[in-house]
Formats: structure tokens, C-alpha cells, sequence
């Protein structure tokens, strides 16, 4: 018995053509991997505009850019200390006894086709990277986006800057020139004034004494696989919360703290993202063509018994150096062991000031007792105390730099070696200080500026005479959205700790703690460190004509 089928007439035929391959293999995908929902959930994300947003994508890209020229210089490095006869390219260097390494990176300096410049973009990508961090991280302490939930990304953060710190300091160190040499052996003296540990810490590090044998290629093993493979984490990490989180916002008409006012990330901001990532490549490129870096076939290889004339480290790790430069040679003898305090005091110092700044999110909650989640940033101003501390660190920073390069700022402006010493440890007691009174009255006189201008309007530098004879300024409103901008930050009150004695005469224990507590938060949000935000009823009483022109 057979049967047969018809179509019934008017009834859709079965579409068998196929779909097209690009589909297919989306669908593939999906089924496997869940691509459509992820990107559906993430690729319309909202990113808000504005230019200080900038400064960490320019981090990222510079870190994107260390890690493809670094790939390609490890092609032609040798990290190896053997000791080989020079007989390269470059004529002056003919015959001269030096270590694997330091020929390597003659041979990409003079013979690789583009090696030269390939080197050149790894080490300026690697110093703007750390310029960019160093400001990024303050535009980030500067405005509050630290805050809640953002305390952990801070940290990663602040361990990304640290962790670059030490790979630019291994990956200057790889060449095995007389510069990087010194850069090496003052590490080596830190590491010894170390009590108990330093002398076991530095045979681990070099292999056995001084200089020893396996330097270069254990800094090689840390600078291309564990500090990037840490720092790799760590960005990723932070991205990831950053999408987590949504992105800070300055105040604005129609922005709070549930809601992100911006462009998509597909396609708007990626194709800005894409176009400014070249940019900054070319911009790399260009500085890498046109200023030399680290030259080091004018400087030598590498010998124990030698020091190079003017030998400074690279601008980030001056800090640290001038913390060492300028501490008085103090030493101290305890059962039958030296305690080298010139070296030991600035080692603690400078951890306790990059802790301090770690932990900064957790200490300004812990004053302030804010456990609100906070999208919305803050105008320097806004925050007086705050921004004020931030100057007095970036200046001990700036100040301990100029001590990291006494020698150069003696010989370049004809001035005494100790002169400079002394007035480094002079200014790293009161240049903090001076900093800080003048950057808090600056704001709080911004602050009293906004005010102004909320009440009385724009200056619009026109002059009207008024029947009676006066001359006066004629102010001009402000817009609805500027009077929102200079208007949204909050009022803080600082913690108080209340009447000590109930109603009933009995007396409440208060510790030492929460007093400290409270007296700090009064120094944060007090009286005296913000300006009251002009009443509705003040504005009414200005802009209905019976107070100010």
C-alpha cells in the first residue's frame, strides 16, 4: 500500500535553502559557548564621555603595545651573563669583552631590520604606561570613583602600577650595561640592609655573590612571564569589574547613582576606542623615531669595578632612590649586628606611603562611616581635604624625585650636592605641609566661587548705568543644567560622637578609637572644610530683584 502526499494549494512550500555560512557558524557557536546572549547583554553597554576617562585607555593600550614589541624582541634576546667577544656591526664596540645579553641587544639595536625601533617603542610605551597609571590613579583618588563597590578595582590598580614599577625596573636591567649594572648593585645594597634576610635574599636573587651568574636570566624569566602574566590578570580583572560596576559619571541633568548617561559600547565608543588606540601608537611610534632612549652603546657593558657618571634610574623608581640619596648615613649596633638605618629607614618609609595609599578607600570609609554605593563623582573642590591630601603625596613624590637626582640638578644648575640633600629633607617635612593649607584654600575659595555664581549669575563684562548714576556689572543667569552641575555634590556631616551622660546621668564609655575617628571626620567633613550650598530661598530672594545686580 503506498501513499502519497500533496500540497495543498496556497499552502507555504518547505524552505530547504541553506543559511549562510557566516550564520551557521555564529549558530554553531552559540549553541556551545552562549556568544548571542553574552554579547547582547554587553556589547549595548553605556559608557559615559569625557576626556579624563581617556587616561586609562591610554594605560591599556600602552600595556597592549609593551606586550607585541616585547614578543618580537624576545625572538633575538639572549638573557644569558657568558661572557662572548664583540665583533657585531657596531665599530666601536669591535673586540671588547661583554655578556651574551649586552651583544643581543646590539644586534636588534644595529642589525635587526627594525629592531632599534621596536625597542624604542617597548621602552616609551612602558614609561608612558606608568606616567598614564600615576595620573590616571589620581584623577581616580582626585574625584572619589574609588569609593564603594570600587574599592577592590582600586586595589588592582594600585597593584598594576606597583607591579609595572618592578617590570620596568627587570626589563632595564636585561641588557647588562653599565647604567642598568648600578641600577642592579643599588638594589643589591637594599636588599642587604635588610636585617636577618637580606644577606640569604640577595644569594637566592644572584646565585651567589655579586654579580653572580644568573641575574640577567632570572630578571628575564620574571620580566616576560610572571610580572606580565600577573599584570595580564590584573587588567583583566579590572575591565571585568568595570563592566560589573558601570562606569563613574560627573554630575549632570538626568544622571544619578542608577543610571549611566552615554554612548553604547557597540558601535559608538568601540569605534572611538579603536581609532584613539591608534593614535596612541603613533604617538609612541613617532616619540620612539625621533628621542633615544636608554642608548646603550654610548654607555658600556656592565663591570663590577665601574659606575657610570650621572647614573639615574627612570622617573618612577626615583622616588625610592631619593629616599636612600638624602637619609643621613645613620647606622646602629646591636648584639654583634649592624643595622644599616640609611638604608632600612627609607625602605619602611616608602612601604608605609605606598600603603597608605592602597588602603586609602578602607580608611576613608572607616572615618567617614559611608557605606553608600557612590556612581557619581566629585569635583575636587568639592572635597577639600581630600584633594589637599592627595597634592601633599604627589608632592613628597616630586619632592623625593629631585633627591633621586641630586648629582644632575648639582652639575646642570652649578649648585651644591648638599645644599640639595638638605633641602630635600627639609622639604619632605614642610613641602607636604605648605601644600596641603594652600590646596585647601584654593578649594574651599572655589567652592565660595560656585556659590557665587549659583546666586548672582555669569559675569558678562558689560557696564550699566542705572538712573541714579551707579555703575554696575551686569550678571547673566546661569543655565538650568550649569546651576544642576554646581549644585549636585552633597553636603557631608561629619561623625559625632553625641552627649556622653544619658538621661538618667549615666556615663557612656567612648574609646580612644571613636574619638580619633570622629576628630578625623571632622577634619574631612567639618565646618570648615566645605562651603553650605546656597537655599532655594537664597536664590529666590537674588533672582526676584531685591538682592544683587
Amino acid at each position: 500500500m503506498s501513499t502519497a502526499t500533496t500540497n495543498t494549494p496556497g499552502a507555504a512550500a518547505p524552505d530547504n535553502r541553506k543559511a549562510p555560512a557566516g550564520e551557521r557558524v555564529a549558530d554553531w557557536a552559540d549553541g556551545r559557548l552562549g556568544i548571542y546572549s553574552l554579547a547582547k547583554a554587553n556589547m549595548r553597554k553605556i559608557f559615559p564621555d569625557h576626556w579624563s576617562f581617556m587616561l586609562g585607555e591610554i594605560c591599556l593600550y600602552s600595556f597592549i603595545i609593551i606586550i607585541l614589541t616585547g614578543v618580537y624582541l624576545t625572538l633575538f634576546f639572549h638573557p644569558s651573563m657568558n661572557e662572548v667577544v664583540y665583533h657585531g656591526p657596531y665599530e666601536p664596540m669591535q673586540g671588547i669583552r661583554m655578556s651574551e645579553a649586552y651583544a643581543s641587544t646590539l644586534n636588534i639595536s644595529f642589525d635587526v631590520r627594525g629592531g632599534l625601533l621596536v625597542r624604542q617603542i617597548h621602552h616609551w610605551a612602558a614609561v608612558i604606561f606608568l606616567a598614564g597609571m600615576f595620573v590616571h590613579m589620581f584623577r581616580v583618588f582626585f574625584t572619589g570613583a574609588y569609593r564603594k563597590p570600587r574599592e577592590i578595582n582600586w586595589l588592582f590598580g594600585f597593584l598594576l602600577f606597583v607591579l609595572g614599577m618592578f617590570t620596568g625596573f627587570t626589563g632595564y636591567s636585561l641588557p647588562d650595561d653599565l647604567l642598568s649594572g648600578t641600577g642592579v648593585r643599588f638594589t643589591q645594597g637594599a636588599i642587604l640592609s635588610m636585617p636577618v634576610v637580606g644577606t640569604y635574599i640577595s644569594m637566592f636573587l644572584f646565585g651567589g655573590e655579586f654579580p653572580g651568574g644568573d641575574i640577567i636570566a632570572r630578571f628575564y624569566s620574571i620580566h616576560i612571564l610572571l610580572l606580565p602574566g600577573i599584570m595580564l590578570g590584573l587588567v583583566v580583572g579590572h575591565l571585568i569589574l568595570v563592566f560589573y560596576h558601570k562606569h563613574t559619571q560627573f554630575a549632570g541633568p538626568g544622571r544619578t547613582n542608577k543610571n549611566v548617561v552615554g554612548m553604547p559600547l557597540l558601535p559608538v565608543y568601540m569605534a572611538k576606542a579603536g581609532g584613539f588606540f591608534f593614535l596612541v601608537f603613533g604617538f609612541i611610534s613617532v616619540i620612539a623615531a625621533i628621542a633615544t632612549i636608554n642608548p646603550i652603546w654610548g654607555i658600556g657593558p656592565y663591570r663590577p669595578d665601574q659606575v657610570s657618571t650621572g647614573a639615574q634610574p627612570d622617573w618612577y623608581m626615583g622616588f625610592a632612590e631619593g629616599f636612600v640619596r638624602v637619609m643621613p648615613g645613620w647606622e646602629i649596633n646591636l648584639w654583634g649586628h649592624t643595622l644599616v638605618l640609611g638604608v632600612l629607614i627609607p625602605l619602611v618609609l616608602f612601604g608605609l606611603i605606598l600603603g597608605l595609599l592602597a588602603l586609602w578607600p578602607f580608611i576613608e570609609s572607616w572615618i567617614t562611616g559611608d557605606k553608600r554605593e557612590h556612581h557619581i563623582l566629585d569635583k575636587p573642590r568639592n572635597a577639600p581635604t581630600r584633594t589637599a591630601l592627595g597634592v601633599a603625596w604627589v608632592t613628597i613624590y616630586f619632592v623625593m624625585l629631585i633627591g633621586g637626582g641630586n648629582d644632575i640638578w648639582a652639575t646642570h644648575f652649578d649648585l651644591s650636592l648638599n645644599a640639595i640633600s638638605w633641602f630635600v629633607r627639609v622639604a619632605f617635612f614642610a613641602g607636604p605641609v605648605l601644600a596641603f593649607i594652600v590646596t585647601r584654600r584654593i578649594c574651599l575659595g572655589l567652592q565660595r566661587r560656585d556659590k557665587e555664581k549659583v546666586l548672582h549669575g555669569r559675569e558678562s563684562g558689560l557696564i550699566k548705568r542705572l538712573p541714579h548714576g551707579e555703575f554696575v556689572e551686569v550678571h547673566e543667569p546661569l543655565s538650568p543644567e550649569h546651576l544642576h552641575k554646581l549644585t549636585a555634590h552633597e553636603q557631608y556631616k561629619p561623625l559625632e560622637i553625641g552627649p556622653t551622660v544619658d538621661e538618667n546621668g549615666v556615663e557612656r564609655k567612648v574609646s580612644r578609637l571613636q574619638k580619633v575617628r570622629a576628630r578625623l571626620s571632622k577634619s574631612l567633613y567639618g565646618e570648615d572644610n566645605q562651603i553650605a550650598k546656597p537655599t532655594a530661598e537664597e536664590y529666590k530672594e537674588i533672582t526676584s530683584g531685591h538682592g544683587h545686580h
